[in-house]
């Protein structure tokens, strides 16, 4: 148990999925995993334990933002033991390539500060995914036939962005999509020795202002979830 996390020793197993929304871990514990518990839920942060395939899997809500994903992964990895973090959520497309639906794997995080900025000073450390975690769930989206893109994202600190000028050139250098969280995950997991990728679906688009309906989000968000879980543990 700790601060924010009131599971117990053995309750979350080492590959860890990290919706953003406590109640989407809740919606993806029920529908992919089989005998989930819930394990935690200190503060209304929701996390479930169960099996997929017969592997010990938990899903655990991150909150909105580095800082809140920083927090529980910090947990998750130095007290529980986690080894696998995918972090799966929604996005907001940033490319005239992406749309709606769409599936992002992120290759690369981008971001102007993360809650680990300091300790860089001034180095900018570049945050990837995990290669074996990427090369696993690009496979598994083609073979589900689902229309995906493996590259860089922007992870950002505010949610109301006042950046235009920023947002363009992001386009221009091909940046496939906006949320945030992933910059931090993935400094994180470098930090630790863990593995680390994040699957996100495009829920709304920064420029065509195309936006999901809520009640349509979590009927979409099916194939991320199956993608993130076949990158965790790779079919033969």
């Amino acid at each position: 148990m700790t601060i924010h996390i009131g599971a117990k020793p053995g309750d979350i197993a080492e590959t860890v999925l990290m919706p953003g929304d406590p109640l989407r871990a809740k919606w993806a514990a029920e529908t992919f995993l089989d005998d989930a518990k819930l394990v935690n839920e200190t503060r209304g942060m929701l996390g479930y334990t169960g099996t997929w395939n017969g592997n010990p899997v938990t899903i655990h809500g991150s909150g909105m933002g580095m800082p809140s994903l920083s927090i529980y992964a910090n947990e998750l990895i130095k007290d529980f033991g986690a080894k696998t973090l995918i972090r799966i959520g929604s996005t907001g497309g940033m490319s005239h390539d992406v749309g709606l639906r769409d599936v992002i794997i992120a290759m690369t995080a981008s971001s102007v500060s993360t809650p680990s900025s300091g300790i860089f000073k001034e180095l900018n450390f570049a945050p990837c995914a995990d290669y074996s975690l990427l090369r696993a769930a690009a496979d598994a989206a083609q073979a589900k036939g689902v229309t995906t893109h493996v590259g860089g994202i922007y992870s950002s600190d505010v949610f109301y962005d006042e950046r235009p000028d920023l947002n363009a050139e992001m386009t221009r250098h091909g940046v496939l999509a906006v949320e945030m969280e992933t910059a931090e995950l993935y400094i994180l997991a470098a930090r630790y020795n863990c593995r680390a990728l994040s699957v996100v679906t495009v829920s709304d688009h920064l420029l065509t202002h195309e936006a999901l309906p809520s009640e349509d989000r979590e009927r979409s968000f099916g194939d991320m979830v199956d993608i993130a879980l076949h990158a965790a543990f790779p079919q033969d």
